[in-house]
């Protein structure tokens, strides 16, 4: 079979990898059933549907004609590294991390942090712009889930809260 879009090929690809990888996770809690979901039971059909979606892709791309033939650029490792580092960072800082004696700073620094690092993958990234986007999201999640949700995990650095 020739390829005739790759873009759609890989994309396909890995829906269908993260799907099953979903799915497969999901079988560790219990499923139950249609009628009496148990708490594994929408994370496994959503990794179901995940990977029926890539199949779809999948087969799309080996089908359709693409204009170019949608061929797949270079990797940008740039961009790359600092989502991924922002992420981290924003898991080390929210939670902790006791083995290295970090500890947590709680939801606000945890999301600033978290923008300002991501922010840096742009190319033309300006600080004003940043702070406010770390802004909102800062006030729109401790609304969300301290407010309205009610979960109990720090929102301040534990130096400051006593």
């Amino acid at each position: 079979m020739n390829i005739k879009s790759q873009k759609d090929f890989f994309c396909g690809l890995m829906f269908m990898g993260v799907g099953v990888a979903f799915a497969w996770g999901a079988t560790t809690y219990n499923v139950g059933e249609g009628a009496r979901m148990g708490p594994g039971y929408f994370p496994l059909m959503l990794g179901i549907l995940l990977a029926v979606i890539g199949m779809a892709v999948t087969f799309t791309a080996l089908v359709i004609e693409s204009a170019d033939g949608a061929k797949i650029g270079k990797w940008a490792w740039k961009p790359l590294f600092f989502i991924i580092a922002g992420n981290v960072t924003f898991g080390i800082l929210l939670a902790g991390l006791p083995s290295l004696k970090v500890p947590a700073m709680g939801l606000i620094v945890a999301i600033y942090a978290l923008t300002f690092i991501t922010s840096m993958a742009e190319a033309g990234w300006k600080f004003r712009t940043t702070f406010i986007l770390a802004t909102v999201l800062a006030i729109g999640s401790y609304l969300a889930f301290v407010i309205a949700l009610k979960l109990q995990f720090p929102v301040w650095p534990a130096f400051i809260t006593g």
